[in-house]
């Protein structure tokens, strides 16, 4: 694969880009994880027409979880209670989904498995957002133990 320009993200540029690159890192290869991310960037301004960074922040829109399930123990029976997910968390969570459903695929260099990911999140398909549904039919399935979230 050749090697593409790296103007594309400037260092400390936006936070969320920093956190995701940080996210990416392996054992304190920051410059690794950097090129990773760019060379995806990369890849998916080859692949689609949109801006690669509308893309990506999308595709972070679309993995992120409003309702999880939490278990709480109640006189001895563990019940899984819905709860809503806080700003924060919502952000690590899916950062976590995609660069897991990235990881997860065989075959290609990660910046390969990282665009195709963000391109399938950003387009509400592929693993990080069958894990955001997922996660969301577990809540509505329990449901009837929301009322468990006030307690204590």
């Amino acid at each position: 694969m050749a090697t593409l320009p790296k103007q594309y993200i400037p260092k400390g540029s936006d936070p969320l880009v920093e956190k995701f690159i940080n996210c990416i890192m392996k054992r304190g290869k920051k410059s690794i994880a950097r090129r990773i991310f760019q060379d995806s960037i990369g890849i998916i301004k080859t692949r689609t027409k949109e801006p690669p960074m509308e893309v990506f922040s999308k595709a972070l829109v679309n993995t992120t979880p409003l309702v999880e399930v939490r278990p709480k123990r109640i006189a001895g029976a563990v019940y899984q209670v819905p709860v809503e997910v806080p700003a924060k968390r919502q952000q690590s969570l899916s950062i976590r989904w995609i660069l897991t459903a990235a990881r997860a695929r065989k075959g290609a260099a990660m910046a390969e498995k990282l665009a195709l990911e963000l391109l399938d999140a950003s387009a509400e398909q592929g693993a990080a957002v069958k894990k955001k549904e997922d996660v969301y039919k577990m809540a509505q399935a329990n449901k009837a133990y929301a009322h468990f979230a006030k307690m204590g």
